[in-house]
């Protein structure tokens, strides 16, 4: 009676020391695992860690290349954009003018400049071949700019109102009184061999004359910036200031007679 009993009970304190021991070997070979391997993996995750940065980085740079590529791209567009828009404005300005002037008038783009500093002269991409000729007078739509000086068959030399070397028999608009405006070198035009008593304002409208055949009359030239004496105390001179900007011209109308 007591034999099963008796057995029975060191089959317990046997399986209860056998639950004890695998219980603490287990804990003790995870400790020693943890222990073990912190270090690697916390090496490891800082590694990823580093490695996630850094592509993290670069893709930023990446994008970043990729966007100032398609901003660079975008502005060259509306640059683009802005050059055919105020291109098409001084061409349809120029047929209103062809339109409207009862002139016979040949468009022309300015193709060159002179390199030289002292005379202000353009060449332009129109010739004898379109019916060009010496003499002819050039014009914008804003109103006159010079006069062709020399031409090939299919270019011609344009020498502008700023050059010294032209003269333009011209009046003021109000008065009617005459002069001779001619370049000063510099961004304004003068008028000279005006009469001491001469009728002229500060803001005065002043036109080509018409006197000679080189330029119609009524061209528009500029208006009165000042009024001087010549050193002589016989005559007066106007500081003109023209209405073509006579430095960034880019496109012409030849005067054909």
């Amino acid at each position: 009676m007591f034999k099963p009993l008796k057995k029975q009970l060191i089959y317990s304190a046997v399986f209860v020391f056998l639950l004890i021991f695998l219980f603490s070997s287990t804990f003790t070979l995870r400790q020693f695992l943890t222990n073990t391997l912190r270090h690697p993996l916390s090496l490891i995750a800082l590694i990823q860690r580093e490695a996630a940065g850094i592509i993290f980085y670069h893709r930023n740079i990446v994008e970043n290349e990729m966007l100032k590529r398609e901003v660079d791209f975008l502005r060259q567009k509306v640059n683009s954009l802005n050059e055919f828009y105020l291109e098409n404005i001084r061409l349809k300005n120029n047929l209103s003018l062809k339109a409207k002037s009862g002139l016979k008038l040949v468009t022309a783009k300015v193709i060159a400049r002179a390199a030289d500093s002292w005379s202000s002269i353009l060449i332009i991409d129109k010739g004898s071949y379109h019916g060009i000729r010496r003499g002819m007078s050039v014009i914008t739509y804003l109103g006159l700019a010079g006069r062709i000086v020399e031409t090939t068959n299919s270019t011609s030399k344009v020498m502008l109102l700023s050059d010294p070397n032209l003269g333009v028999s011209s009046l003021i608009q109000r008065s009617r009184q005459e002069g001779l405006v001619s370049g000063t070198l510099g961004s304004n035009l003068i008028m000279k061999y005006l009469p001491e008593e001469a009728d002229i304002k500060l803001g005065d409208t002043v036109v080509s004359s018409g006197l000679n055949d080189t330029y119609p009359k009524g061209l528009l030239i500029g208006t009165v910036l000042e009024i001087g004496k010549e050193f002589s105390g016989l005559s007066c001179y106007a500081i003109i200031k023209p209405v073509v900007n006579l430095s960034n011209i880019e496109e012409v109308l030849v005067v054909i007679p």
